[in-house]
């Protein structure tokens, strides 16, 4: 899971911990895609299935249950404000310091996000993820700014949380609400992440505020005293070359039997792209020396995954 993840997923199991409400956490590898919105995390209750901060606060309101019920329509509106505060600079932050700094892309992004894909999927994941996350950057005006520029937007956020924070127990004075949540989860997460060094500064200037410290620290006693929380950490590679490696993409995927898909006994859209690239390269009529088709069929699994796929759902049946 990524820092952005992290954080999110967190706010919103804070949310549910001050709703009262019990859950379970269950991981898995390919949660955005089975989000209805390609974001994590997901909540699943019943046969309703929702996604992000926010929407899962707007369902658990339309349930009955809400932090916020008691407040005044201006202060509904300061803590929508905040909340957006949150969401447009420690967000940003977050998806700068994994798809952005490079040393942060290279050492951890690339591997946590892709390791679970076949080569060449993973390559291909990784590519379309962070050119979205550039794109969205890009058009917010944080894809060129510098580390200084991100640590001193991070700065301004913080003072003004901690200013309206002030001497008081919870952000809408002595009642906690939705945006306590939401900064728990991105504060707590940001400064508890083993990040890289030419990042780890976005962290320092966070801990400058001791009122929202010692804010988060008490949130942390009050409602997860009994629970672990996963730190993002740094996945160590042994070298920068083999981050793509082919083998062990391969090797960290459950083994295939001769009846079985990619993950399961059933097909999935993972399985349909990956045979569509797959088939393509390898039955395509190209120039003898050409490596990409001498690389794939290098592996057999895959080449096996086509054959099967093709035979079961392209080849007519003899009459």
């Amino acid at each position: 899971m990524l820092l952005p993840d992290s954080a999110n997923s967190l706010a919103v199991q804070a949310f549910l911990k001050m709703c009262g409400y019990k859950f379970d956490i269950i991981s898995r590898y390919n949660a955005e895609y089975m989000s209805p919105t390609g974001r994590v995390p997901f909540i699943k209750c019943g046969d309703r299935i929702e996604s992000e901060f926010d929407r899962i606060v707007s369902f658990i309101e339309s349930n009955g249950v809400s932090l916020s019920k008691n407040l005044s329509t201006a202060s509904k509106a300061d803590m929508r404000a905040y909340m957006s505060l949150v969401n447009n600079v420690l967000v940003n932050a977050e998806l700068y310091i994994c798809w952005v700094d490079e040393v942060t892309l290279n050492q951890d992004t690339k591997q946590r996000h892709g390791h679970v894909y076949p080569w060449p999927l993973n390559h291909y994941l990784n590519w379309q993820k962070r050119n979205e996350v550039i794109k969205k950057l890009n058009v917010l005006g944080w894809y060129n700014k510098s580390i200084e520029e991100v640590c001193n937007e991070v700065e301004t956020c913080c003072k003004a949380l901690s200013d309206r924070l002030g001497g008081n127990e919870y952000f809408s004075r002595g009642e906690i609400t939705e945006v306590d949540a939401l900064v728990f989860g991105h504060i707590y997460t940001l400064i508890n992440s083993d990040l890289c060094p030419t990042v780890q500064n976005i962290a320092t200037t966070i801990k400058q505020f001791p009122m929202l410290i010692k804010y988060i620290t008490k949130i942390r006693n009050n409602y997860f005293k009994d629970t672990l929380i996963e730190d993002f950490e740094i996945i160590e590679t042994p070298s920068k070359d083999t981050l793509w490696n082919c083998s062990e993409s391969l090797e960290s995927l459950p083994p295939f039997s001769d009846d079985s898909y990619e993950f399961k006994l059933t097909p999935n859209e993972l399985d349909a792209l990956v045979f569509g690239h797959i088939f393509i390269i390898i039955t395509t009529h190209l120039p003898p020396d050409n490596v990409l088709a001498s690389i794939v069929k290098k592996y057999t699994l895959l080449v096996n995954l086509c054959n099967r796929i093709e035979t079961r759902y392209f080849k007519k049946p003899e009459a």
